[in-house]
């Protein structure tokens, strides 16, 4: 069903002049519609659309149900698609780099005041033939779900489900790794094909995996990165008009972050209302986990790219 869409997609050569002045984009997320790491961009959508009038608007094509989550990197490289909503652990193959962005959890306008941003940009021009126009969610950590209760800090003979930003942590501690697409948690977890997956700890409820997760374990580490993701030929064809639409919108959507605190809260005590029990260690070893989670995390990106991450780590300042 996915090749006449795609065809369909590429005719399209979806930046359309709707008239003189007003141009449309056509954007797809990663992430299911209306879900967590959906619905801000949803939300810059409709502003870009208000603010934009005459000038830029963005048609929404939806989430996984029309483009695989790890295509969207590569749709936005060749152009299938305009702009996206999409964590850089879903192009890691096209830019090993990328893997680095879970490692920095300063604040986006930290990032653009210290040349963090700017070089994230390069990167993403060279590698992927992308504008980073927006980082979103810098200060939501990750978690290992969980439905057997461990003692220690020891994956040995556990399936866990991963994307790039888990794996390397899992199989440091021991555990098999199962890359697979959100969608296809629920059933992997059903069945027993996993024992746990790597998530934020926001966002299981709108997915369902409450239903079938028992354990969350602590601490929480690195940071989730969703990045807004402009195709460069798309952006420098762009006037500075609709430039600036999309401009105000990406520093309005990056201050949306402040709404994070209250909403990680909120999700644990729902989490601990629906029977999911913390799995806790002791200051030392927690401690001891997150030193090892930087430094496999790093010691990853640097042995794919060993000039570019040696430098995102300096600007990481960890």
């Amino acid at each position: 069903m996915r090749v006449p869409f795609f065809a369909s997609l590429a005719v399209a050569a979806f930046a359309t002049t709707a008239t003189a002045q007003e141009v449309t984009l056509r954007a797809v997320t990663s992430f299911a519609e209306k879900t967590q790491f959906s619905r801000n961009f949803e939300r810059f959508i409709e502003k870009v659309n208000a603010d934009g009038k005459g000038v830029l608007q963005i048609n929404y094509i939806g989430g996984p149900r029309a483009m695989p989550p790890f295509e969207v990197g590569n749709a936005v490289r060749t152009k299938v698609v305009d702009i996206a909503n999409v964590t850089g652990a879903f192009y890691t193959n096209m830019m090993p780099e990328a893997d680095a962005l879970k490692l920095i959890g300063k604040p986006a306008d930290a990032q653009r005041k210290d040349g963090t941003f700017a070089f994230i940009e390069e990167l993403h021009n060279l590698k992927l033939n992308a504008h980073y126009l927006a980082r979103q969610f810098h200060n939501v950590p990750f978690h290992i779900y969980m439905n057997k209760k461990i003692d220690k800090l020891d994956f040995t003979g556990l399936k866990i489900r991963v994307t790039p930003v888990y794996k390397d942590i899992v199989e440091a501690l021991g555990g098999t790794t199962v890359t697979t697409a959100p969608g296809e948690v629920y059933t992997a977890l059903e069945r027993g094909v996993v024992d746990g997956y790597g998530w934020p700890v926001t966002g299981i409820f709108d997915l369902g995996w409450e239903k079938v997760t028992k354990f969350r374990m602590e601490p929480a580490f690195y940071s989730v990165e969703v990045g807004v993701l402009v195709n460069l030929d798309v952006w420098k064809g762009l006037n500075d008009r609709q430039k600036k639409v999309l401009n105000d919108a990406a520093l309005w959507l990056e201050a949306l972050d402040s709404e994070n605190a209250a909403l990680i809260k909120s999700e644990r005590d729902r989490q601990a209302a629906a029977g999911i029990q913390p799995i806790e260690f002791s200051a030392a070893d927690s401690k001891a986990f997150l030193a090892k989670a930087n430094d496999v995390g790093w010691a990853s990106v640097i042995k794919r790219s060993p000039e570019n991450g040696a430098k995102l780590r300096k600007l990481s300042g960890n």
